[in-house]
């Protein structure tokens, strides 16, 4: 298994990994964090969908992808903190002086779990925002000490794979994810 990573441009690959299966279904599509809550609340249905689709043209778009072969199976959400609800999140504190990109969310397609394709979506995620200028990258995992976290809500990484990854704890916050409390993980690139 070669594990490739690559920019989040392909629509149909986004939407094999982030979007609902009924076009008409209010699935996050990975939004609630990169647009503002009034117009994530606003989207339904298939616009959410449209709003994913010009995401993905701009420069740079919302995310990577993980590929084996030609088949997708992993999607990492990273752009700069500035861009997303993080920058106004009062749970969450902001720590240094450089403005961090941001790493919200990581998912792995069932049937390639458990084979470190978390790994690779990280490491080309800290890729793809150095390549695009950051002088930090930051996660918000939680720190949940080995113990098991509920899939549906292990999107947020855990603080032993941002550690694995180089990354420190940064800060405590005060979000809390299945019970664990979530650490503010952060990679110095510069």
């Amino acid at each position: 298994m070669t594990i490739e990573v690559r920019p989040a441009t392909a629509f149909a690959d986004v939407l094999t990994m982030v979007g609902p299966k009924r076009p008409d279904a209010t699935a996050c599509w990975c939004l609630s964090y990169r647009l503002s809550s009034k117009e994530n609340l606003a989207l339904r249905g298939p616009e959410r969908g449209e709003r994913v689709r010009r995401l993905l043209a701009e420069d740079p778009p919302p995310g990577v992808l993980a590929y084996d072969g030609d088949e997708v199976v992993g999607w990492a959400a990273v752009h700069p903190r500035a861009d997303t609800s993080f920058a106004r999140n009062r749970k969450i504190p902001h720590v240094g002086d450089v403005d961090p990109w941001s790493v919200w969310c990581l998912r792995v397609r069932p049937g390639h779990r458990g084979k470190g394709i978390s790994h690779h979506l990280l490491a080309g995620a800290v890729e793809f925002a150095r390549g695009h200028g950051a002088r930090a990258v930051e996660g918000y995992p939680v720190d949940n000490q080995g113990q098991k976290v509920d899939l549906t809500m292990a999107y947020v990484g855990t603080r032993a794979l941002f550690e694995r990854a180089g990354f420190t704890k940064a800060a405590d916050t005060q979000s809390v994810i299945n019970g664990f409390p979530r650490v503010l993980m952060r990679l110095d690139l510069a």
